[in-house]
């Protein structure tokens, strides 16, 4: 009996939205579903029993903090961090090449909104054949990421999903840079691949916690000709899943197009990851070109800033604004969680105003529940075949 396996439900007949379910030694992930960010190996202010409580299937850790701290041989001592943080349903880890791009040049999401990240303390000193070289947040030290130690650290850590080491360009870079990079990630991918399949202390395609799936991910930035070139590449590997990565352009219409002319060149053969975007209205666009999981920071790091998900073109108000101080509603009508189910919006403000952690933990709670209920709505409308209807009526509630 295969660990892993992937197979598609239904199947949209206007769009490329599809549902399925991803199995794995941890569970199955109903898609498309979203993946929350445990970055350094905790939900940020909340606890996977209450993660748990609000429907999630399933979370990410970052491969380059954990082996900074607490180091992954500590989290391979405990079984795996499924042990290591008690959350028994399924992992994904990144590879660390995101830190690559996100340390060196911005976050995606810095581009899509044209920040200038020039002024960033850059931790990134340098990328060449071997891997990237990078100076610790932590304590100062430099490092070598390597496509083989990133798989080591990923094994270590026991995931269920990983991905190769790859590097993931910035918008600003030109076609020629873009090419090498993609090349040069084509070469880590076969490297991350030629390591995982390795018995190593492990057997093979196995982590500390057992059978792992490997990822490839797609690089070629805005340009359809190193699209095409990745994507073939990808197929003819074989991944369990695909991950549509690199920068996806200076703008969300050109993020639309990227994704969408990507993902047309894919078969249904794999389940595909989009790698850091998460915000609602984008979801739903990306959900109409196929895309299964996605992943992003943006619904715990809204929630510290007193950001609340909200079913509106806006997506989001800001409790710690005057006029709810006398609000007795709650943060969304019609959403269950235990948030609403029990707190006022007055008092949420009261919490922000006088710096209360609790106000951090109650808006995490409702924004998880939200994401969550966001892709069971999508996931049973692509059922029904109305996606531009649910739309809708998500939008009018």
């Amino acid at each position: 009996m295969n660990n892993f396996n992937w197979k598609i439900l239904n199947k949209s007949l206007k769009f490329k939205a599809r549902t399925g379910i991803i199995e794995t030694p941890n569970g199955q992930i109903k898609t498309p579903a979203f993946i929350f960010c445990a970055t350094k190996g905790a939900l940020k202010s909340i606890s996977v029993e209450e993660a748990n409580r609000c429907d999630t299937q399933i979370i990410l850790s970052n491969t380059y903090h954990l082996m900074l701290q607490p180091g992954s041989k500590i989290i391979a001592e405990h079984g795996g961090i499924h042990n290591f943080m008690n959350w028994k349903k399924p992992i994904l880890t990144d590879s660390g090449g995101f830190q690559i791009f996100s340390l060196g040049h911005g976050s995606v999401a810095d581009e899509i909104k044209r920040k200038n990240s020039s002024n960033k303390n850059k931790s990134l000193l340098k990328i060449v054949e071997e891997g990237a070289l990078f100076r610790s947040y932590i304590d100062g030290s430099n490092h070598l990421l390597t496509p083989e130690k990133s798989i080591e650290i990923q094994r270590d850590i026991g995931a269920d999903l990983i991905l190769v080491f790859d590097e993931c360009t910035p918008f600003h870079v030109d076609k020629k840079y873009t090419e090498i990079s993609m090349q040069r990630s084509h070469r880590w991918s076969k490297r991350s691949v030629n390591s995982f399949n390795h018995k190593s202390c492990f057997k093979p395609a196995h982590g500390s916690a057992g059978p792992q799936a490997l990822y490839g991910i797609i690089q070629g930035g805005i340009y359809k000709d190193l699209r095409d070139e990745s994507v073939d590449y990808n197929l003819k590997n074989n991944f369990f899943g695909l991950a549509i990565g690199g920068t996806l352009g200076s703008s969300k219409e050109e993020m639309y197009d990227v994704v969408n002319y990507t993902s047309n060149r894919l078969n249904e053969d794999s389940p595909v990851h989009l790698l850091g975007i998460g915000d609602p209205q984008d979801i739903w666009r990306l959900i109409k070109c196929g895309i299964d999981t996605f992943d992003c920071v943006s619904p715990t790091r809204l929630a510290r800033h007193g950001a609340v998900l909200i079913k509106t073109k806006l997506g989001k108000l800001n409790i710690k604004n005057s006029i709810f101080k006398d609000d007795l509603s709650p943060l969304a009508e019609k959403c269950f969680c235990s948030t609403c189910n029990n707190y006022s919006k007055s008092y949420i403000h009261h919490l922000f105003k006088c710096n209360e952690l609790l106000g951090f933990q109650l808006i995490s709670i409702h924004n998880i529940y939200f994401m969550n209920h966001l892709m069971s709505t999508i996931r049973t409308a692509i059922d029904n075949d109305n996606l531009v209807k649910a739309e809708a009526e998500w939008y009018s509630d």
